[in-house]
């Protein structure tokens, strides 16, 4: 677990359901079109204890069963939100109202990155980059590459980076602006604006 951000609530990681279940259960992603059947490629099981309310048992689909994409829980800039990562999806758990969460669109998750001064948590795709802030979402950068991308450095309020280019078959750098998540540079243009 990461712990860059202080957090109101601790969880830990089940191998096995538990002999004797807490009262209150919440099984993530709540319906999303798509996703009826993620449980049955398995599940991330959490025991949760917030602050107030009392523990529960979380079960947070798996989004792939490919054992490359991460698994874990993170604290979020937010002390009273926990971060789920379940084999690449990533779900932001309101421990203090559990029946609300959200399911990050980036699908899947190949690396999360806390960046406390920022207060942001960064979740990094194959293409782009989804930034949590607060309460909620902060920003979701622009394609970035064809496929795969590399953060290098982060200088201020400047994310520097590799993204693939299909047509030279090399990496090109970008920079990437962590207030608005505004880019320049890159491997992805848009076949319209190719020349």
């Amino acid at each position: 677990m990461t712990e860059a951000f202080p957090q109101s609530w601790t969880a830990e990681i089940l191998t096995k359901p538990p002999l004797i279940a807490p009262a209150r259960h919440f099984t993530y992603p709540h319906q999303i079109a798509g996703e009826e059947d993620a449980l049955a490629r398995g599940a991330l099981q959490l025991l949760v204890h917030p602050a107030a309310g009392g523990t529960f048992l979380a079960t947070c689909a798996l989004g792939f069963t490919d054992p490359n994409v991460p698994t874990g829980i993170h604290a979020c800039p937010n002390p009273h939100e926990l971060c789920a990562v379940a084999g690449g999806y990533a779900y932001i758990l309101d421990t203090a109202h559990p029946d609300r969460s959200t399911h990050i669109p980036q699908k899947p998750v190949v690396e999360v990155r806390p960046l406390p001064t920022h207060g942001l948590l960064l979740f990094i795709g194959f293409h782009t980059i989804v930034a949590w802030g607060d309460h909620d979402q902060a920003w979701h950068s622009a394609r970035l590459t064809w496929e795969g991308l590399r953060i290098t450095t982060i200088e201020a309020d400047t994310l520097h980076g590799l993204g693939w280019n299909m047509f030279t078959d090399k990496e090109v750098p970008f920079t990437l602006d962590l207030r608005t998540g505004t880019h320049e540079g890159g491997g992805f243009t848009p076949p319209a604006q190719r020349s």
